[in-house]
C-alpha cells in the first residue's frame, strides 16, 4: 500500500531542499538516496532530526545509539522521516579543563546543525550534565519544534550492603581516606560498585537535576526524568517521543511556545522540591536568555525560597534515582507543587497538555522517598542567593545540602589564590586553619579556571577531618558537582578573574555568612577594599588563539548564565541560502 502523507497546514521547511524538480532539489534528494531511502520518503512528510550526543568519551551517553533507534521507530510510525546526526558531546567525567567550558561550543554546534539542515523538527538526545542544557540552548535559538529524551540514570550502586551514589560516595570516601577512617584497598574495592550500568549519575546530581528541569519546563514528556537507563520503559519513552515530535511539527509547537516565564518559575520551584543542583541556576538562566525570558538570580530566591525539599535523595538525603522512579518520579513532585499552589498549572508542555493535566493523576508509591509536604527533608529548599560586598552580583548556596549550624557563621579567611595553590597546601599539617575558618578559593570562575570547574566543594584539610569535622564554610567563584554536599558558597560574582571583590580577600580577613538574611560580607572597611582593588593586577593571561580565546573574550558571568554574549537570543529557523 502506498503511504499517503498527512495534509500539512503549511509547506514544510524540508521541502525547500526536497520538494521540487529543479537541479538543486534533485541534487539534495539523490545524495540522500545513497543510504537506501525510498523515493516516497521525500514526498512531503516531515523530516525529523535526531540530535545525538552519543560518545564513548561521554559514559553517561554511551547508550544513546539504542535510544536513537527507538526514536526512529516512533517517527516512522507517525509518518515522518528520521535522520540522525551527531553533535559535540560534553562528558563531565573526562573532559578537561572542564565540561562547562564546552557547553557553549556544543550549543553552537546544535544550533547551526539544526538550522543548516533540511529539518522540520528535532528530537534531542542527552544525558550527561552539560549535554542537556547545551542541546536545549541550541534548539531554543533555532526555534523549530523540539522535544528532549534523557538517557536516564544508572542503577543503584551497592557496597557492603550500603547504597553507593555516583559522585556523592566518591566525595565521602575520599574524605574518609584523608581522615584515616577508610583504607585505600577498600576505596578501590568500592570503585567497582560505583558505576554498574549505563546511564548518568544516580544521585540528584546535575544530570538528574537537569533531566528534571527539562521535564518541569515542559520540554520532555511527563515521566522522562527518572526512568533508569537500562529499564525497558526508557526505550518506550524514546519510542513515544518519536511519535510525538511528528504531531508537534504538524501543530507547529515550538520551544518558544513552551519556554515561557511561567515554565521557568515551575522549574525553579521543582528544583527546590527535589534538592536539585546549583548548576541548574546557570543552565536555566542561559536557556532563558536564548528565548528572551528575563530570568535573574533574584527569581531563584523569590520563587524557590519557601519551597520545601521533599525528595529524599543523595546528596541531600539517602535514596537514589532508582527509588525515585519506583516511587512515582517527577510527576508526583510536580503534582505536590500544584496541590500546594506552587505550580503555574496552565503552562503548556510538549505533550500538548498543561503542566497540571499531565500530573494530576500521579500516585506516590513511597512516602519516605517523596515526602509529604508536612514532613520535608528541608523546610526551605531551593537555592539561596547571597549578596553583599563580597558578592555584589550574587552568590548561591544550597541549604538542603549544607550544615544547619554553619548557615550563620563568622570566620577567619584562609585563602587559596587558585586551584594549584589549594592542592599544594591543603594537606600540609602546618596550614594555619581550623574548623571555624572560612576557606576561600579564587580564580575558578568562567574566565579564571577557565570554564568554571566543579572545584568549589574543596576537600577539608586532613588535620580538621581527623578531629571528626565533616564540614566547613567554603567560598569560591567555582561550581560544585550536583552530587556534592556541604556549606559551600558558589558562583561568587563578579568572579575574581573579572576583578570582583573575591580577588582581594586576604588571609586573616573576617567573613560573615548570614544565610537566613541572604548576606555574604567581607568585614573589611570600604576604603581598604577600594585600595586593594585599585592595586590588584589580574594574573590571568588571555589565551593566544582558538576556542579558549573565544571563550575568554565572550563568556558572560555566572550571574547571567555564562553564555557567550553573541549567542544570547533566538536567531530563528530561516532556511539558509542554497550553495548550488
Amino acid at each position: 500500500m502506498t503511504f499517503q502523507p498527512a495534509a500539512w497546514p503549511r509547506k514544510l521547511r524540508s521541502q525547500e531542499w526536497f520538494g521540487g524538480d529543479s537541479r538543486d532539489h534533485i541534487y539534495h534528494r539523490s545524495w540522500m538516496k545513497n543510504q537506501g531511502l525510498p523515493a516516497d520518503l521525500f514526498d512531503g512528510r516531515p523530516v525529523i532530526g535526531i540530535c545525538n550526543t552519543w560518545s564513548q568519551l561521554t559514559p553517561c551517553n554511551a547508550h544513546l545509539r539504542d535510544l536513537a533507534e527507538r526514536v526512529k521507530h516512533g517517527i516512522y510510525e507517525a509518518g515522518g522521516l528520521p535522520l540522525e546526526f551527531p553533535v559535540f558531546s560534553t562528558g563531565e567525567s573526562a573532559l578537561r579543563p572542564t565540561a562547562m567550558m564546552y557547553r557553549n561550543l556544543a550549543a553552537m554546534d546544535v544550533e547551526e546543525a539544526i538550522r543548516a539542515n533540511p529539518l522540520d523538527g528535532v528530537v534531542l538526545l542527552c544525558g550527561c550534565d552539560k549535554t542537556t542544557p547545551a542541546l536545549l540552548m541550541g534548539a531554543a535559538s533555532v526555534d523549530l519544534p523540539a522535544i528532549m529524551v534523557s538517557g536516564g540514570p544508572m542503577m543503584n550502586g551497592w557496597f557492603r550492603g550500603e547504597r553507593v551514589g555516583s559522585g556523592t560516595a566518591l566525595w565521602q570516601m575520599s574524605e574518609d581516606i584523608k581522615a584515616g577512617k577508610m583504607s585505600r584497598e577498600d576505596f578501590l574495592e568500592a570503585e567497582q560498585a560505583m558505576s554498574r550500568s549505563p546511564g548518568s549519575c544516580n544521585t540528584m546530581g546535575t544530570a538528574s537535576s537537569m533531566a528534571s528541569m527539562v521535564e518541569a519546563l515542559g520540554m520532555a514528556l511527563s515521566g522522562n526524568a527518572a526512568i533508569p537507563a537500562v529499564d525497558s520503559r526508557r526505550r518506550v519513552m524514546s519510542h513515544v517521543t518519536g511519535r510525538r515530535i511528528v504531531q508537534m511539527v504538524k501543530d507547529d509547537l515550538k520551544p518558544s511556545d513552551v519556554l515561557t516565564r511561567d515554565a521557568f518559575q515551575n522549574a525553579i520551584r521543582t528544583n527546590g522540591a527535589i534538592g536539585g543542583s546549583t548548576n541548574a541556576v546557570i543552565h536555566l538562566m542561559a536557556i532563558a536568555g536564548r528565548v528572551g525570558i528575563d530570568l535573574t538570580l533574584d527569581d531563584w530566591d523569590t520563587f524557590g525560597r519557601d519551597v520545601p525539599t521533599i525528595v529524599n535523595l543523595m546528596p541531600s538525603g539517602k535514596y537514589l534515582m532508582e527509588e525515585f522512579f519506583y516511587a512515582g518520579g517527577l510527576p508526583v513532585v510536580i503534582k505536590r507543587l500544584g496541590e500546594a499552589g506552587l505550580l503555574n498549572r496552565d503552562a503548556l508542555t510538549v505533550s500538548g497538555d498543561t503542566a497540571w493535566d499531565q500530573v494530576k493523576d500521579a500516585v506516590n508509591h513511597n512516602e519516605d522517598v517523596i515526602r509529604p509536604a508536612g514532613e520535608p527533608l528541608a523546610k526551605q529548599g531551593g537555592i539561596a542567593v547571597l549578596r553583599g560586598n563580597l558578592a555584589p552580583k550574587g552568590a548561591v548556596l544550597k541549604p538542603s545540602a549544607a550544615s544547619p549550624h554553619l548557615l550563620t557563621h563568622r570566620g577567619r579567611a584562609v585563602v587559596f589564590e587558585d586551584i594549584d595553590d589549594y592542592k599544594a597546601r591543603i594537606n600540609d599539617d602546618d596550614l594555619d586553619i581550623d574548623e571555624t575558618c572560612v576557606m576561600v578559593l579564587k580564580m575558578c570562575g568562567p574566565r579564571g579556571y577557565p570554564g568554571m570547574s566543579e572545584v568549589g566543594n574543596m576537600g577539608l584539610p586532613p588535620k580538621v577531618l581527623k578531629k571528626g569535622i565533616t564540614d566547613m564554610v567554603r567560598i569560591s567563584d567555582a561550581r560544585m558537582s550536583g552530587t556534592a554536599y556541604g556549606t559551600v558558597i558558589l558562583h561568587t560574582s563578579p568572579e575574581a578573574a573579572a576583578g570582583g571583590p573575591l580577588a582581594i580577600v586576604q588571609n586573616g580577613d573576617m567573613i560573615e555568612l548570614d544565610m537566613p538574611n541572604r548576606r555574604l560580607h567581607l568585614d573589611v572597611p570600604d576604603d581598604e577594599i577600594a585600595r586593594r582593588l585599585a592595586a590588584w593586577e589580574n594574573p590571568v593571561v588571555p589565551p593566544a588563539s582558538g576556542y579558549a580565546r573565544l571563550f575568554h573574550d565572550h563568556v558572560q558571568g555566572a550571574d547571567t548564565g555564562a553564555d557567550f554574549d553573541f549567542l544570547v537570543g533566538c536567531r530563528g529557523n530561516a532556511v539558509p541560502r542554497d550553495s548550488h
